[in-house]
């Protein structure tokens, strides 16, 4: 049985659903998708930003992270002075203490993107068929069939 945890958010036992980013949240800035979704083994947050917008340089002690273009265009600059222009579908990782920064490479779209940090490590593909199943493919097909 599901229920409506957040707007636009619905929960039920071991998981949480947003419909779309829409449903996460409206304007320009963070969007908390760790609280709303219930996110617990790293951060995770989807951003808004302007036309033309471009956010300050900043780094991490520990946390490394990954860009996610959604919508729109970004260019990130790197604190050795490249720069990089990712669309959407594009993602970028980067090391706690590498200085970036972001600017929305339009002049009259949104830019839209997902950025997960964590630290500690990988876990490992630990992933598990549930019991009685013995296909990851739900008509036993492979997926590009």
């Amino acid at each position: 049985m599901s229920e409506q945890a957040e707007p636009g958010v619905v929960s039920g036992e071991g998981y949480a659903v947003a419909s779309n980013a829409d449903a996460l949240g409206e304007g320009y800035g963070f969007r908390k998708i760790r609280k709303q979704l219930g996110v617990t083994a790293f951060g995770v947050n989807l951003i808004t930003i302007p036309p033309g917008y471009e956010t300050g340089r900043h780094l991490h002690e520990r946390q490394e992270e990954l860009y996610f273009v959604h919508r729109g265009v970004i260019e990130m600059e790197f604190g050795d002075g490249s720069s990089h222009r990712i669309e959407p579908g594009g993602a970028a990782r980067v090391d706690p203490s590498t200085i970036r920064k972001v600017r929305n490479a339009s002049d009259s779209e949104d830019a839209v993107y997902l950025v997960a940090g964590g630290a500690g490590g990988y876990v490992g593909r630990d992933g598990k068929l549930p019991p009685g199943e013995e296909s990851r493919c739900g008509d036993d097909r492979a997926p590009d069939a």
